[in-house]
């Protein structure tokens, strides 16, 4: 067997080799051969693939840095407004958490929009579509879920907005009465004067009526009395409407008003209404000063304010002897 080139050539079929080669591979080469055919026939379109990513890679990068200046943009963007928003809000509103949550979706919503805009870059259109789609799905899921803290959280907006109560409040609401401590986004809380703190849902301070008693910076007292049927009923009047006028701390606008009520079965009934500041003193206090006052005018004056009058019956049984 003798050697040409590379290829193994057998005895006979050495003559003539220059002017007539003719050769035969050895069968046990045949096999290999067509084992790296095979793999030639695989790899070819994986490279031929590979060159044509590398191109459109390339021919890609221009969007992809565009798109990242699109999102830095923005992003900065995004701050600015929102510390715009949150500034004018500032001036509106004293509510600091909804002037935190209205900035933080401004930011969130410039930066989205920002966001979108990078993908349109891209050519990733389907991929916004998917994305707002996916968004709506999940924003009415969480609306489900949370039904009740979505409706406090927008009840409290709109108390933050509207101000009908503000911090120092005294309020009644929803059979609670006491003095507004903090307004949030998802609840109020009062102080109901006996030491204890009512936290209170907004969306019932939101959806239920609610009597403030500060809103004016004054509030109406009223004292309920009565006095014998001897007594001079213009004088009792005279008498009541002196010592009232006379306190310290009535409103300077609101007049004093009396009236006689009913005949009771004791005494003549009447009633005096007066209207205070409530920065000098409270109702409880200017009520309690007002009958002290009125108790002691009468007993200068000889006016008697009548005791109640109750029947006892007491039956005494005897034995029988």
């Amino acid at each position: 067997m003798h050697i040409l080139g590379s290829v193994w050539l057998k005895p006979w079929q050495t003559h003539n080799r220059f002017t007539n080669l003719s050769v035969t591979f050895d069968e046990d080469f045949n096999l290999p051969l067509m084992i790296l055919t095979q793999i030639l026939k695989i790899i070819d379109p994986i490279g031929t693939k590979l060159e044509r990513w590398y191109d459109a890679g390339v021919g890609f990068i221009p969007n992809v840095i565009i798109a990242i200046l699109v999102l830095i943009a923005f992003r900065y963007t995004a701050s600015y407004i929102s510390n715009l928003v949150s500034k004018l809000l500032g001036k509106a509103s004293h509510n600091v958490a909804l002037v935190s949550l209205i900035s933080a979706i401004t930011k969130i919503a410039v930066f989205a929009v920002g966001l979108f805009f990078a993908l349109g870059i891209l050519g990733l259109d389907k991929t916004v579509t998917s994305l707002l789609a996916g968004a709506g799905v999940l924003a009415l899921a969480l609306g489900f879920a949370f039904q009740d803290l979505t409706t406090n959280f927008i009840s409290g907006a709109f108390i933050a907005i509207q101000r009908p109560i503000a911090v120092g409040d005294i309020i009644e609401t929803n059979g609670y009465t006491g003095r507004v401590k903090s307004i949030g986004l998802r609840s109020v809380k009062l102080d109901n004067f006996a030491g204890q703190m009512v936290e209170l849902p907004s969306k019932d301070i939101f959806q239920k009526p609610i009597v403030n008693f500060t809103h004016s910076g004054e509030r109406r007292v009223s004292i309920e009395c009565g006095v014998s049927y001897q007594d001079d009923l213009k004088k009792v009047e005279n008498l009541t409407l002196e010592t009232i006028k006379s306190l310290n701390f009535l409103s300077a606008i609101r007049p004093v008003e009396f009236n006689f009520t009913k005949f009771g079965e004791n005494s003549v009934d009447f009633q005096v209404l007066f209207w205070i500041d409530q920065i000098k003193t409270g109702p409880g206090a200017a009520k309690s000063t007002g009958m002290m006052a009125i108790k002691s005018k009468f007993d200068e004056h000889g006016i008697t304010i009548p005791f109640p009058v109750r029947n006892q019956d007491v039956t005494t049984q005897v034995a029988k002897e």
